[in-house]
């Protein structure tokens, strides 16, 4: 096997990547991998590198595996760095693979990557299986800065845009709208002093209280839209994300079809105590949530006056990408298979 190209973030799991890096990259030499280090500096700082990583295979057929075979490039960290490695990637012959040192590592659970054995782990990255993909494309308004976290701008590997001022992103694991997307949204500005899933619990016990209800017009696929009151959506690529929560349930990347798990109005008393069954996967059929096949999907927010518009409403209704509060209503989703090459275990329990 030839050169591997190793993207990791240091601040991964509360910065604790950057310091272990040395005895992981000892860990990848241990089975057999010539490796080459970049180190991030910030947010979408992997996407930069990745990308270049790409136009030097695709320019010259530098940097490939042996046999010319197109390069491996590791995301070292947590699922955010794994999305951003993904995005400059996706629709070329390049390979996603992921050492895990995040909090959550929801690719690698579906992908069949052991998140705390790391020695079976960089086995994989050697000898693992690779499978092409699907991807979630959402195009929507760009959400504002918040302090340090940057707005969102348009980038060369995400495509063009079909409506001037919105950006696009691609969706590798999951997406949110509603209660769970406030509540992400709000790490960016409170609670950074609280490590780990304490701050989402601390996050969720504030934030629930005080959440304001709205109301969204949702299209799906080529059907009627309807206006609805809504306390959460949620599409992902794999069965879970958040660390483990089986959010959609069935669910894996090589689908024909997404899945759309949709929360009707819930009262704070049930949004409170919705973990517990989510975490299991047992809360489809619950309280109203339902899932629905679908391959398009479009969301629009709805005025004071009760119509749904084209431009951003107070209160803003964000939307996660892969656990990235940056986009806000209104959006447009679309499931689009053989996006991209991910390496994982020779066996995976979707197969």
């Amino acid at each position: 096997m030839g050169l591997v190209h190793c993207i990791v973030n240091p601040a991964s799991r509360d910065y604790t990547c950057g310091k272990n890096w040395p005895k992981l990259q000892t860990l990848l030499e241990d089975v057999g991998l010539e490796i080459k280090t970049y180190m991030t500096e910030g947010v979408g700082h992997a996407s930069s590198l990745a990308w270049d990583i790409r136009q030097q295979w695709e320019n010259d057929g530098s940097g490939g595996e042996s046999e010319g075979k197109p390069p491996v490039v590791v995301a070292v960290g947590g699922d955010g760095v794994a999305h951003e490695v993904a995005s400059a990637l996706r629709g070329s012959q390049l390979v996603l693979a992921q050492l895990p040192h995040g909090s959550g590592n929801d690719l690698c659970i579906t992908h069949g990557i052991p998140r705390k054995d790391l020695k079976a782990a960089a086995q994989i990255i050697k000898d693992g299986t690779d499978r092409l993909c699907a991807a979630i494309r959402v195009e929507a308004k760009p959400c504002q800065a918040e302090q340090d976290f940057p707005a969102p701008k348009v980038n060369h590997w995400d495509g063009p845009v079909n409506k001037e001022g919105n950006v696009v992103r691609w969706i590798f694991l999951e997406t949110d709208i509603g209660i769970t997307s406030e509540i992400s949204r709000a790490k960016l500005r409170r609670a950074k002093w609280i490590k780990g899933n304490k701050k989402y619990t601390y996050l969720g016990v504030t934030t629930i209280p005080v959440w304001k209800r709205r109301k969204i017009e949702m299209q799906v696929d080529e059907g009627k839209p309807e206006v609805c009151d809504y306390t959460l959506l949620s599409m992902t690529t794999g069965e879970t994300f958040g660390g483990g929560y089986q959010i959609s349930p069935g669910m894996y990347p090589t689908r024909e079809k997404m899945k759309l798990i949709f929360a009707p109005k819930l009262s704070r008393f049930k949004m409170l105590n919705l973990m517990t069954p989510l975490k299991k996967g047992k809360h489809i059929g619950k309280w109203g949530i339902t899932s629905q096949d679908i391959t398009k999907l479009t969301l629009r927010p709805v005025d004071k006056k009760g119509k749904a518009s084209d431009q951003e409403q107070v209160p803003t209704s964000y939307v996660n990408v892969d656990g990235e509060p940056c986009m806000q209503l209104p959006a447009t989703y679309e499931w689009v298979a053989d996006q991209i090459l991910i390496r994982g275990a020779n066996k995976v329990a979707w197969e």
